[in-house]
This record gives C-alpha cells, sequence and structure tokens, in this order.
C-alpha cells in the first residue's frame, strides 16, 4: 500500500500545482490589456466559450503584435515567423489568425525589388549605382536632366522611349543607366542590363541548348531594357538582324523603352553595323537596326573628363 499512498500523494500534489498555475495564467490573460478590450467589444462571447478558448488567448498574449517584440525578421519569436496574431470572434467562438507582419513585408518589398534588376555581365559596382551619387556637372547637364525626366514621367506612366548615351570612354554612361535600374526599382519596374560584347556570345551559346528563344522573349518583355556599349561586339550579320532586330522591333511595336551607352554616335553606329565579318558592307540592313533604335529611344551626347583616371 505504501507506493500506492505515495504515488497518490505525488499526484495530488501535482494536481494542485497544475490548478495553481492553470488559475495564474488565466488570471494573467483575462488582465492582458489587449484580451479585455477584445472581449469588451465582443459581448456575445460567454464564458464558458472564454475558458475553453483560453489556449488561444495565452498564444496571443505571448506572440509579438506586429513586430513590437522583434528587432528584425530573423529574430522573430512568434510560432510563425513574420506573422503577427489577431483575435477574431466568428458565430460565437474566439479564434487566432495570423497576418504578415512590418518586418517580413519590408523583407519581401527588398527581395522583390532586387528580383527587378537582372543583369548580363556587368560590374558589381554598376549595380549599386545610385541616383543620389550622380556627379551634377555641365557637359554632362543635358543626359541627367532627361534621366531625371524619365523618371519623373515613369511615376505616371513608363516613356515609350529610352535614351542613347553616346560619348567618349569614362565619362560615367554606364553608371547613369545602373542608376536607374536601381532607381526604377521604386517605381516596381523591372531592367535588364547587358553587356552587348558578352550579349552576343551568350545568344551564341543559346543555340546549343536551345533556350535562345526563351532568352530573347525575356529581353523583348522586360519594362527597361539597357544595352551597354553597343559597337564593341563583334559584328554578326545574324545577330544584328535576327536577334537585336527582333527585340528592338518587338519592343518598338509595344512602345517598351531601350536605353544604351556607346562610344558611337547613331551616325558612326550605322557605318560600324554596315560592316559584315566577310568585309562587305550592308548598309540597308545597319540602317533598319539605326531607326529601330530611333523610335526606342533619343540621342543624347555625354562630355566631360575621364572619371576612369
Amino acid at each position: 500500500m505504501k507506493p500506492v499512498q505515495s504515488e497518490l500523494k505525488k499526484w495530488m500534489q501535482k494536481n494542485k500545482n497544475f490548478k495553481e498555475n492553470y488559475l495564474r495564467v488565466r488570471e494573467e490573460v483575462l488582465n492582458d490589456p489587449e484580451i479585455r478590450e477584445f472581449l469588451s467589444l465582443n459581448p456575445q462571447l460567454n464564458q464558458a466559450e472564454v475558458d475553453k478558448s483560453l489556449i488561444k488567448l495565452y498564444e496571443y498574449k505571448t506572440q509579438s503584435k506586429q513586430c513590437d517584440k522583434c528587432e528584425s525578421l530573423g529574430q522573430c519569436i512568434n510560432m510563425l515567423q513574420g506573422y503577427s496574431p489577431i483575435l477574431r470572434a466568428d458565430n460565437g467562438e474566439i479564434d487566432i489568425v495570423y497576418e504578415k507582419c512590418h518586418n517580413r513585408k519590408t523583407f519581401e518589398k527588398e527581395k522583390e525589388q532586387q528580383n527587378l534588376i537582372q543583369s548580363l555581365y556587368m560590374p558589381k559596382e554598376i549595380l549599386r549605382a545610385s541616383i543620389d551619387d550622380i556627379d551634377h556637372d555641365s557637359q554632362r547637364g543635358e543626359g541627367i536632366r532627361q534621366l531625371l525626366l524619365f523618371l519623373d514621367q515613369t511615376n505616371f506612366e513608363l516613356p515609350a522611349k529610352g535614351i542613347y548615351f553616346h560619348g567618349p570612354f569614362g565619362v560615367g554612361k554606364t553608371y547613369l543607366i545602373g542608376a536607374l535600374a536601381n532607381a526604377l526599382k521604386d517605381y516596381h519596374k523591372s531592367s535588364m542590363l547587358i553587356y552587348m560584347p558578352e550579349f552576343v556570345r551568350e545568344m551564341k551559346s543559346s543555340i546549343k541548348d536551345d533556350s535562345i528563344n526563351e532568352k530573347i522573349n525575356y529581353f523583348k518583355n522586360t519594362d527597361v531594357l539597357m544595352l551597354d556599349d553597343i559597337g564593341a561586339e563583334t559584328q554578326s550579320a545574324w545577330f544584328r538582324d535576327e536577334i537585336l532586330g527582333s527585340i528592338l522591333q518587338y519592343r518598338m511595336m509595344e512602345n517598351l523603352p531601350v536605353f544604351f551607352t556607346s562610344n558611337y554616335s547613331l551616325d558612326q553606329l550605322e557605318e560600324q553595323m554596315a560592316i559584315t565579318n566577310r568585309g562587305g558592307s550592308e548598309t540597308v540592313k545597319a540602317g533598319r537596326i539605326i531607326e529601330r533604335i530611333k523610335q526606342v529611344s533619343s540621342e543624347v551626347e555625354l562630355r566631360g573628363k575621364n572619371r576612369r583616371d
């Protein structure tokens, strides 16, 4: 009998502690200011329902509400990380649901914005370029003004024309389009920056794995396409007519802007594009590309000191 009595005594002691703990937790939960307000706003909830839902109310009490106990998403203390609890009363029953918290919304927005910028073979410093860091000088004033005007118009509707920046080495042409790409994130506009010499190689290699059409369609449809250093690529009639021509034709018809940087003016680029890899000249086909460039961009010359020195 002694072991039985001992176990019974232990059970009674535990049961007593459980009851004491239950009453203490119940009092803490029901005295919580937010829970008291919730119950006062829902007088249809009877005491039996409140007692039945004590676990839900305790869960609500211990969770962080809209990040009031969390410094960041990674430090979220909630059962569902990045979600904040809400108490609801439906059909005389208490329920708890979760919605995205401020930290999760901020995290997802930043991630979404990062995904808005895509690039092919562009330097990291260009992808970090900022409008605020652009050096405003008189020799580049018109180009910067046109860039800011494009952004201002984007606030209402994406303009149909980009800018064809041309000028000598090191005046900041590529930096300007990188800064624009970052600024466009705030308008939820996607952009694609492409370094032209590598773009040609990329498209040629895509023939082997049958991904060329998929890539062309992406370049056709991104909100703002940016082609860096056009004219520096190895001239190829196939690339000029089948790839570049196809992309520009589509964007021209869909009123989608394209930005370019080049060391050549449009007249000089036309001469460059007319040269074939066999040493011949195809002025008509080159002229067709230039006309499409004029339809999707406005020519702006940039001058100034070489900022690479």
